[in-house]
């Protein structure tokens, strides 16, 4: 199996820094978008997807309304995707920044997947 390559993509958000913050931060904001459970002990987070699918993440940094990052507990072990946000100065335009990693024959595949979970945050966001 080939090593996996990280990649980042970008998308404008049209919300304030704290309150994307609260979303990428928190169990409960997480569960609106990124998974449909998220439990969070002892600075692990436990997402669960319909499919049945979990994985754990370890918090492993956070800066209060800029950045998260989340190590992968498990069979990833050794990766971690990260989510930072970036507020333009002179526009005030807001940007959610993910780095993340993924084969490179299933890239394109993670790529989307992404394109969606941020479709939902945007529509639970209403932006």
């Amino acid at each position: 199996m080939s090593e996996k390559v990280k990649f980042t993509l970008e998308y404008e958000i049209k919300s304030s820094p704290k309150i994307l913050y609260s979303f990428i931060s928190e169990p409960n904001g997480l569960s609106q978008w990124f998974a449909d459970e998220v439990h969070y002990r002892d600075q692990v987070f436990t997402f669960i997807w319909d499919d049945g699918e979990e994985q754990k993440a370890r918090l492993t940094s956070a800066k209060e309304n800029k950045t998260v990052k989340f190590s992968w507990l498990g069979e990833n072990e050794g990766y971690y995707f990260e989510m930072e946000i970036s507020k333009d100065e002179l526009t005030n335009d807001v940007a959610l920044i993910i780095n993340d990693f993924s084969r490179a024959e299933n890239l394109k595949d993670r790529q989307l997947i992404w394109d969606n979970q941020i479709d939902t945050l945007l529509s639970v966001l209403g932006a």
